[in-house]
């Protein structure tokens, strides 16, 4: 009894160093991923000045593709092994003999199932199955719910038109869009309430982005890389962007665009 105790614990350390070594190498990645994607929005601003609207579009898909690329190896790899721990630690929280080792062994499993959970939540935030499995509408609509899931921010999602697809590039900028919409409104906009409308009028689709928050003085920010990062991506699929805001005001920020 005690021989079989003292080889688990062995295990157990090393089982445990290998979850620690994991996770920081995948926040290293992100975080390199991350570096990698400022550089190329920084590309992407130098290419808007200079008007060279087919050099931006490459840039936006050396992005996607990079995101691609992100989702696939933390799934295949880092995803797989993880799994493999886990299943492993399964089976050592079934042999354990000692009491003292429980503790350990459940305190270890949370930890693997808590990262697992956090690459699935980047894997979908890179690449979400939603947008090509159901289309913008679905995307968007689950874009919401989670918002509201994870902020103290109520959010609307209003729609008026059928659950139709459009074009991959077309669907792809615009929940990029609402990602970015979403994020400059969390991190900035101290707001309660978020309204998202999709609305069909005549041949055009209208997006309206409405938050209650602080707002900002338009003037001293429209030349900010935020707001050429948005005009930028509703240029490359010929839409038209209009953002209001007054400090105190709230925000509205509507996109339309010209469907076939």
């Amino acid at each position: 009894m005690q021989t079989t105790e003292s080889n688990l614990i062995p295990v157990l350390i090393i089982g445990t160093l290998v979850v620690v070594v994991l996770i920081t190498c995948l926040f290293f990645f992100v975080i390199i991923y991350q570096r990698k994607m400022i550089k190329n929005q920084i590309e992407l601003r130098t290419l808007h000045d200079q008007r060279q609207g087919d050099l931006m579009s490459a840039v936006f898909e050396t992005q996607e593709s990079e995101r691609k690329r992100l989702a696939e190896d933390l799934h295949d790899s880092v995803g797989q092994v993880l799994s493999a721990i886990k299943l492993n630690m399964h089976r050592l929280h079934k042999n354990a003999v000692s009491e003292s080792s429980q503790p350990l062994l459940v305190d270890t499993r949370k930890l693997i199932d808590e990262c697992i959970q956090e690459i699935r939540n980047i894997i979908h935030n890179v690449l979400p199955p939603v947008l090509t499995d159901y289309g913008l509408l679905a995307a968007l609509e689950a874009l919401c719910n989670k918002v509201q899931q994870v902020t103290n921010i109520r959010v609307n999602f209003y729609k008026n038109l059928p659950d139709q697809r459009f074009s991959h590039d077309v669907e792809l900028a615009l929940y990029r869009i609402a990602q970015e919409l979403f994020g400059n409104a969390i991190k900035h906009s101290q707001a309660t309430t978020i309204k998202l409308s999709v609305i069909k009028s005549g041949d055009n689709v209208l997006i309206e982005f409405k938050d209650d928050g602080v707002g900002f003085n338009i003037n001293e920010v429209k030349h900010g890389f935020g707001i050429k990062n948005l005009e930028s991506r509703v240029q490359l699929i010929n839409g038209e962007i209009d953002i209001q805001s007054k400090p105190s005001a709230g925000t509205i920020t509507s996109i339309k665009l010209k469907i076939a």
